[in-house]
């Protein structure tokens, strides 16, 4: 039976690929962090026989003994926060690092296929690319274009990294999963920065959207996607955008509205004028204004093709996770 390492695996996404895994008869070791996630882990699946290993993306020990005897690497650890770092490599290090550290061990304990977590991020900002036209997986985006901020470039320079190692390491078959901002619904009060931007919409934290659009997808998709390539020759070599649509998030919002009117949805976008202020006093504002006047589309085309099936629309989504953030009153922690 094959036996997938899975690392992050307290992660939001990564929790979903758990279960996809387990559903189709996966064994599966677990890296995580401490004793806690493990816990954690065991309570949402009580009946599931699930091997664990506690590891560190910044750190050496450990890793080559905890691979031994996997078939499948499923690399999804990476830092994801909400707001800008004040030194970016604090995101680029442990991304980039933690994912050579992983693909080493998987190549000492003699394992062929690696499954990556990557980004839209990784794709949508090529500086040589006209800004407003919708991006695919031939693109890379522009590390040192002043536009990227830490999280995007962490994601291309550790996706670029993987790519590089298969490279020298040929009998390695690599997939990329790409995803744009992950909605859907978590599996527990853990869940990613993604869901904590509905959480915000919704209560009104932010009233004025900013003139900028998002890339969404399903975590339900995402996690479909990484498991179904384990098996899927064409997947093989590949990257892959997990994208179900491109709205601003003035039209997030109104999704939301038009789902339960109650909601504190924004009613209209800000004026680039008032975000240009406030971004002489806030490095996330003065983020946001980067992405005026671009389009973060990504086409999924080629993930439908190969993967055959339709994408979760992202209004469904978006209203799975407004209502696990308001039925069940989650508190957004970042993974």
């Amino acid at each position: 039976m094959t036996k997938v390492f899975l690392t992050g695996a307290s992660g939001f996404i990564a929790k979903h690929i758990l279960r996809e895994l387990l559903e189709q008869g996966y064994q599966v070791r677990a890296s995580i962090r401490s004793d806690k996630r493990k816990a954690e882990l065991q309570g949402l699946f009580p009946d599931a026989t699930l091997e664990f290993a506690t590891l560190d993306l910044t750190k050496d020990e450990g890793w080559q003994v905890a691979l031994q005897g996997c078939d499948v690497l499923m690399h999804t650890a990476s830092p994801f926060p909400l707001t800008e770092p004040k030194d970016p490599q604090d995101l680029i290090r442990p991304a980039v690092d933690g994912t050579l550290r992983a693909m080493r061990a998987a190549k000492q304990a003699g394992m062929t296929r690696v499954i990556l977590t990557s980004s839209c991020a990784a794709i949508y900002k090529q500086s040589d690319k006209p800004k407003m036209h919708p991006s695919d997986e031939t693109n890379w985006t522009t590390p040192e274009d002043r536009s990227v901020g830490s999280y995007e470039a962490s994601k291309t320079l550790a996706e670029k990294a993987a790519w590089d190692f298969v490279a020298e390491n040929p009998n390695i078959a690599l997939t990329t999963i790409n995803p744009g901002a992950v909605f859907g619904p978590p599996m527990d009060a853990r869940y990613g920065a993604s869901l904590e931007l509905v959480e915000q919409l919704v209560t009104g934290k932010i009233p004025m959207a900013p003139p900028v659009d998002m890339v969404a997808v399903d975590v339900r998709d995402v996690a479909r996607m990484h498991v179904a390539a384990i098996n899927l020759e064409a997947a093989k070599g590949e990257r892959f955008a997990a994208a179900s649509g491109t709205y601003s998030l003035l039209e997030f919002g109104n999704m939301l509205k038009s789902w339960d009117a109650s909601l504190k949805t924004p009613g209209r976008e800000a004026p680039v004028w008032l975000l240009r202020i406030m971004g002489l006093f806030s490095k996330d504002v003065k983020g946001v204004l980067e992405n005026v006047g671009r389009t973060l589309a990504v086409s999924s085309a080629k993930a439908e093709k190969t993967f055959g099936f339709t994408f979760i629309p992202v209004k469904d989504a978006l209203v799975a996770s407004a209502t696990a953030v308001q039925t069940h009153k989650l508190k957004g922690t970042s993974k």
